[in-house]
């Protein structure tokens, strides 16, 4: 079964899984409706394909305020991800998805 990020996300959500969104989760071109609330906290605008490494190959931005999050939305969209596990052909970005962006407590690389 494949499942982006924001699919689990909404099976997540209802039985209050740690992981899933109480807020936010919008998809871009869908009109996630909770832009006003975007620019109080960070937002992270993520790339939905099925392949991991995203964040290496351009697909995860973080935004502060709501152009940016539009902003990296549309440069995302339409876009080939080419990361470790999709090969050099890469696979089309056809969705974005935002969640509120949360401090870490460590660094991983």
């Amino acid at each position: 079964m494949n499942l982006h990020e924001y699919q689990s996300k909404q099976l997540f959500c209802p039985i209050r899984h740690p992981g899933a969104e109480r807020r936010g989760g919008g998809l871009a071109g869908g009109g996630g409706g909770r832009g006003s609330e975007v620019g109080r906290l960070t937002v992270v605008v993520k790339a939905q394909v099925h392949a991991g490494g995203r964040g290496k190959a351009g697909g995860v931005k973080v935004a502060k305020d709501l152009d940016a999050v539009r902003a990296a939305a549309k440069a995302m969209l339409g876009t080939v991800l080419v990361t470790h596990q999709t090969g050099a052909e890469g696979l089309p970005s056809i969705r974005c998805m935002w969640s509120w962006g949360r401090r870490s407590r460590a660094k991983f690389t």
